[in-house]
């Protein structure tokens, strides 16, 4: 007999990991299902998704392209829904057996929140849900139920597997530096978005491709870590691997050392959290480490590149620190593409927005949200006033 197809739900499909996690249904397809997607603005492409995967559900989640017309031609019987609750309202659906949550930033904190309080598995592309909601949403998972996308979380994920996890000595979570790596301050100053945008090994969105050259995202993936692993800030430590072929270690009490090793291909990690426990067949070319030639390692520069300092120092301080972080970051980012703050203004906007905030105890959901928009205006501000 053969098995039942997984059914999947994409919120963000039409993103650099919904669309490579279209492409796993793809190549996967006697085992995947697409059932329902969503997309924020990108209407064609969600058309076009939907038609070819036969969904039954679709989202436009930006209030602006709800009623584009392209939108009729959805295939019959697609239901439409609108808005991040009508996003949520069709991954709640009994036929649903795992959520990709893809949607870039703070947006995807509700979701990921009333999906893990539904029960529903996971897989989780989104690390901005557990920085800012990590103190609400780890204690409402099962086992298993929360399955890590971001390359190097499925790594650790994976070097766990079969361990006990309180014989971990650290864990090492890896960089490739991004493009300016060796850069000094000042030779960061006049940094184009051209530039910024040009990772060395990774092909990303631009949000996260920023993120990656100012090292926040590895600052944000260190407070992720954090929750995911029930860990200290102290025992994630960051580790620079140019090649970006080893994805992440832990190192256990005894010394020894296990690694995830493979190709750069974000494909790998979100297929993984699809046929979670099994292993299927790669979706990406594999790598042939006989002509590799090398890896090399290095320390990341916290005074060069202040945003992984910062990220450190709001989860030091914890609370509703890390909620302040990733907001001020979204607009200072959103900002700097806009040609309207220089690269090094991205971490002095944060480090203002951080210095202006009283730490809370997380409470409630409406709480970070409510500090989430709070720091967006006061970070909006502070870029207008540079502009004067």
């Amino acid at each position: 007999m053969t098995a039942a197809r997984k059914r999947i739900a994409i919120l963000g499909c039409t993103g650099s990991i919904g669309r490579q996690a279209l492409d796993v249904c793809r190549q996967h397809a006697e085992r995947l299902e697409v059932v329902a997607l969503s997309a924020h603005a990108g209407t064609d492409a969600l058309v076009a998704a939907a038609r070819e995967f036969g969904a039954v559900r679709a989202c436009v989640t930006d209030a602006a392209h709800a009623n584009d017309p392209i939108l009729d031609e959805l295939p019959d019987g697609c239901h439409r829904f609108q808005g991040m609750d009508g996003a949520i309202e069709m991954c709640l659906a009994d036929d649903v057996d795992i959520v990709l949550v893809s949607v870039v930033g703070a947006a995807g904190l509700r979701a990921t929140f009333e999906l893990a309080r539904a029960g529903k598995v996971i897989a989780l592309a989104n690390k901005e849900s557990l920085v800012v909601g990590g103190e609400l949403i780890m204690p409402i998972v099962g086992t298993d139920q929360l399955l890590p996308v971001d390359s190097e979380h499925a790594a650790i994920f994976q070097c766990y597997r079969g361990e006990d996890p309180k014989e971990a000595h650290c864990i090492w979570l890896t960089c490739s530096g991004g493009p300016f790596y060796g850069s000094s301050r000042g030779g960061l100053a006049g940094v184009t978005p051209e530039r910024a945008l040009a990772h060395p090994t990774w092909h990303m969105g631009p949000k996260i491709t920023i993120d990656c050259a100012t090292l926040m995202n590895k600052g944000l993936e260190r407070i992720e870590a954090m929750h995911l692993f029930h860990v200290g800030i102290d025992d994630v430590r960051v580790l620079i691997q140019r090649q970006s072929k080893i994805h992440s270690m832990v190192e256990y009490a005894d010394g020894s050392v296990i690694a995830h090793l493979g190709a750069s291909d974000m494909r790998i990690p979100i297929q993984y959290a699809f046929s979670y426990p099994e292993r299927w067949e790669t979706p990406a070319p594999r790598v042939d480490f006989r002509t590799l030639g090398a890896l090399d390692f290095g320390a990341p520069d916290m005074e060069t590149f202040r945003c992984l300092k910062l990220a450190e120092d709001a989860a030091r301080a914890g609370g509703t620190m890390p909620c302040v972080l990733n907001a001020a970051n979204e607009i200072a980012v959103a900002s700097f593409l806009a040609g309207n703050l220089p690269f090094t203004g991205i971490d002095e906007v944060i480090d203002a927005c951080m210095d202006a905030h009283t730490v809370e105890v997380v409470q409630s959901l409406q709480q970070l949200l409510d500090i989430d928009a709070q720091t967006r205006v006061r970070a909006r501000e502070l870029v207008r006033a540079r502009l004067r």
